[in-house]
């Protein structure tokens, strides 16, 4: 026979049982996590009657050539009145000299200068400190000095997210695109967590923002006592923060197509691996139920592709894997397809089964890597 007759319960009939729950882990895992942000009907936020002025803060340390680039690409936004804050944290490059130059061009450029000091060392949240201080608006966006936007809208339509009762706006901070596999398993990385975490923030539980692009106001930032909780780790200036300020309703997203901001990705497995086990260093400190939400997202994913390997077992069930396989398959395709033009990322489409799986095999290797992270200076 090529299926199980389920007249009694043999190893095929376990088998498909075991496999059959695993598409429902998976199918589950999609619906929720997944299939908010492909449902939204309008990606464009409306227009607020006032633009309240807004401070953008960019930390920098011997980002000099980024500065040059992208900087004037912040400071020229269309939006009627604006400051942009850099903090120049400890650099040793050109940075102070660039941003001068800046300043010279641009009267909305304001410096905050950090020294070094010999006894005390700190890590980019101090630097994020400084700034929103020295910021003299309500409303603060934030990016890195490697980002730039994607259009001289990008300011007009975060700030539109300051609605109502909303004290938080999320925004997607992709990685442009060059050639080659790691970029795109990077840029796949970096979509998917971001469908993860808008679509939470859209079913009004959202857990985590990029501080790539990202948007709150100073007084909730006072309000939550800073990085109080969590200043001992050196990331978590953006996830970290937003898992602790956010409730079901002061958080809105904004995924206009000229909201986007990009940055340089990491250029080889090591950068990518040491970047990655930064990051992960947040995790733990995520609310237990952001915890069990991440949990089952990477639980239903592996539970699935070893409910398929399981069906091999027995003659029986073999011809369920291809079409367990396809119906995932189109289940991804399916969720993932409005997501990825929403996020400007359709040439990821294609590959998503392969990038999924690969990134599934080497997770275990940023958690090791994890383990042994122990540095206390701050990168982008």
């Amino acid at each position: 026979m090529l299926f199980p007759d389920f007249n009694h319960l043999g190893l095929p009939e376990w088998l498909t049982i075991f496999a059959a729950t695993g598409f429902v882990l998976i199918l589950i895992n999609y619906l929720l996590n997944y299939l908010p942000l492909s449902q939204m009907e309008n990606t464009h936020l409306e227009s607020a009657e006032v633009l309240e002025p807004v401070t953008v803060i960019i930390c920098a340390k011997n980002e000099d050539d980024n500065l040059r680039e992208y900087l004037p690409r912040i400071l020229s936004q269309d939006y009627p009145e604006f400051e942009v804050v850099v903090v120049n944290d400890c650099s040793w490059d050109n940075s102070e000299n660039v941003i001068d130059e800046l300043a010279k061009q641009y009267s909305n450029l304001k410096k905050a200068n950090i020294k070094e000091d010999a006894y005390y060392k700190h890590g980019k949240k101090f630097a994020m400190l400084v700034g929103i201080k020295a910021a003299k608006h309500k409303r603060l966006v934030f990016t890195d000095a490697d980002c730039y936007p994607s259009s001289n809208q990008w300011l007009k339509e975060m700030v539109k997210g300051f609605s109502g009762e909303k004290e938080i706006v999320l925004g997607y901070g992709a990685y442009s695109k060059q050639n080659g596999f790691l970029n795109k398993l990077i840029r796949f990385d970096t979509f998917v967590i971001a469908v993860q975490y808008l679509s939470s923030a859209i079913k009004q539980k959202a857990y985590m923002g990029v501080g790539r692009n990202l948007a709150y106001n100073k007084d909730l930032f006072f309000k939550q006592k800073g990085f109080s909780n969590h200043y001992h780790i050196t990331s978590g200036d953006d996830d970290l923060f937003v898992n602790q300020a956010a409730n079901e309703h002061n958080v809105n997203i904004c995924v206009a197509n000229g909201a986007i901001t990009y940055s340089k990705p990491k250029n080889t497995f090591r950068d990518w691996r040491l970047q990655k086990a930064r990051h992960l260093t947040t995790a733990p400190l995520y609310s237990p139920m952001t915890k069990s939400r991440l949990a089952f997202m990477y639980f239903s994913q592996i539970f699935f592709y070893c409910s398929l390997f399981a069906l091999f077992f027995s003659i029986e069930t073999l011809l369920l894997v291809p079409i367990l396989l396809l119906l995932k398959m189109s289940l991804q395709w399916i969720t993932l397809y409005k997501a990825s033009k929403i996020l400007q990322e359709r040439d990821l489409l294609m590959g998503s089964f392969f990038y999924e799986l690969v990134l599934l095999l080497i997770y275990p290797i940023f958690h090791l890597s994890k383990l042994s992270f122990k540095t206390k200076q701050w990168t982008n």
